[in-house]
């Protein structure tokens, strides 16, 4: 059972020095309690720790060894979505439905029971995406959202959180331009947290955590990319083949 840490609240411009991420448990969990305030939250990813808990639970803080991150040179578009892609199923954009893409992921079907995506963070995503903080890419088919993700641009880092499709490839067809835009734009990785088949699929590799912390770190000694990112549209076209 994870220590009940008695966190504050905290703004924006608060840093909370979270335990060390070597201190995890095995299963990869810093510290349980507190609170999903901007300040907690962005300390948290500044430290390479992230929330990730059920509804009833207390918050728990968690920062795995090994973590899974796309890097520039891993992302793969698998040939089945480069004719996606191609033939230009779904039209993108960038910042435009934030509160839409992640209720969508919160209540999207999954393989296991229920979502991790609780009001609470719903709330709290929504309200970094007002902050400058994070950012979402959609997927349409004419006026129908039909797939996205979201995430948190902090430095030369892009951490993503969850992504839905209510059509075949709609996610993936959001994601991979994303993240070549990213990519060009001079981010260091996408973190994706933990493995999945789905992710690895994408070019996901699972890295020591030491070795994201470095990465971490270089990444944020860039300036925050912060404010609305739809001016990135037109690099998504220009990522499209």
């Amino acid at each position: 059972m994870a220590e009940d840490y008695d966190f504050p609240w905290l703004d924006e411009h608060t840093r909370f020095t979270f335990p060390p991420v070597e201190s995890a448990t095995p299963e990869g969990i810093v510290g349980a309690g507190g609170n999903l305030s901007p300040g907690m939250l962005l300390s948290g990813y500044r430290q390479g720790i992230f929330p990730w808990y059920a509804p009833g639970e207390p918050i728990l803080w968690w920062s795995p060894d090994p973590r899974a991150v796309i890097l520039p040179d891993t992302l793969h578009t698998p040939k089945s979505m480069r004719r996606v892609l191609r033939r230009r199923e779904f039209t993108l954009t960038v910042d435009r439905e934030f509160e839409q893409v992640i209720v969508a992921c919160a209540t999207a079907e999954r393989d296991h029971d229920g979502t991790w995506i609780t009001d609470e963070m719903v709330d709290a995503y929504a309200r970094l995406h007002r902050l400058g903080y994070a950012h979402s890419v959609e997927a349409w088919q004419r006026s129908r959202l039909v797939g996205g993700l979201y995430g948190i641009g902090l430095g030369a880092a892009f951490f993503g959180e969850s992504m839905f499709s209510s059509v075949p490839n709609a996610s993936k067809a959001a994601f991979i331009p994303f993240a070549m835009a990213l990519f060009s734009a001079g981010v260091r990785f996408i973190d994706s947290q933990v493995h999945t088949d789905h992710m690895a699929r994408l070019g996901a590799v699972d890295i020591p955590r030491k070795r994201f912390m470095t990465l971490l770190q270089t990444a944020l000694s860039v300036p925050d990319p912060k404010g609305p990112w739809t001016s990135r549209e037109s690099l998504l076209e220009e990522a499209l083949p």
